[in-house]
């Protein structure tokens, strides 16, 4: 039987985290390469990449970035590429990368551009990794090797009304849809779906908010274990979805709030 450490070891996969230059798609890249998982980050900022591969030196996993548009086809089959020339296989994608809605419009006044820029990288943006790593995916199964995970951050904001980001909202409930389905159309070739809910998290999207303190004061006595998330809370699912632990696990929604929807 093989021990804890053994099922949670990732040595040999490989893992793409797309948006996993900071926030919780860094907290998910430094877990699985603490792991052992080689990790291939794809992010748009060139700095923030070096930054976050500078930050996991140390980790047990090769580390390797890639400048990357999710909301351009050909920037993420190209991303795909590089990362297969580089690891030679891809057997889980993160698909992290997403913008915020800001809460600053309501329904009546929001643009066809806003809503259009926020699909374009929250849903379509999920849609163009996911495809090109399930593309690779079943071509692998059909080989003999059946080993693949998809995973998506959604948010609370799915389940939950959400004025003034009405937007953000339909993109994330859309995600938790995809990979149900994707979880049924994929499970013969061994591909598994899920889709990680966050609650309040600490990140560069949402320091402005945290830094309100009337925000705060309101929302703070919501969250039974009285704290904001953190991008580590996010190591030990990653680790566990990426696992052989994991394999009878899909089409599942892992709510990470500290609590919040239970109060």
């Amino acid at each position: 039987m093989a021990t804890p450490t053994q099922i949670f070891d990732l040595s040999g996969r490989v893992a793409v985290i797309t948006g996993g230059n900071g926030g919780i798609g860094l907290g998910i890249a430094q877990a699985l390469a603490t792991a052992g998982c080689n990790v291939s980050i794809w992010g748009r900022n060139a700095e923030k990449n070096k930054a976050a591969a500078a930050t996991m030196a140390d980790c047990t996993g090769k580390v390797d970035t890639l400048i990357c548009d999710v909301t351009d086809t050909a920037s993420v089959k190209s991303a795909m590429d590089a990362t297969l020339r580089t690891f030679g296989r891809v057997d889980g994608c993160f698909a992290n990368a997403g913008i915020g809605g800001g809460g600053r419009h309501n329904f009546i006044d929001r643009t066809e551009e806003q809503w259009r820029t926020m699909f374009a990288t929250n849903l379509d943006g999920v849609f163009h990794a996911f495809q090109v790593a399930a593309r690779h995916m079943t071509e692998r199964a059909e080989a003999g090797d059946k080993f693949g995970r998809l995973v998506a951050t959604s948010s609370l904001a799915s389940i939950f009304g959400t004025a003034r980001n009405e937007h953000y909202a339909a993109t994330k409930a859309a995600i938790n849809a995809l990979v149900r389905a994707l979880a049924v159309e994929l499970a013969r070739q061994g591909v598994t779906a899920n889709a990680i809910l966050p609650g309040w998290i600490k990140s560069d999207m949402t320091a402005g908010i945290m830094g309100n303190e009337k925000f705060v004061a309101n929302v703070m006595p919501r969250i039974p274990v009285r704290r904001f998330g953190e991008p580590s809370d996010f190591g030990g699912i990653a680790v566990y979805l990426m696992s052989k632990a994991s394999s009878y696990h899909t089409a599942d929604t892992f709510v990470i709030d500290g609590g919040y929807t239970a109060f």
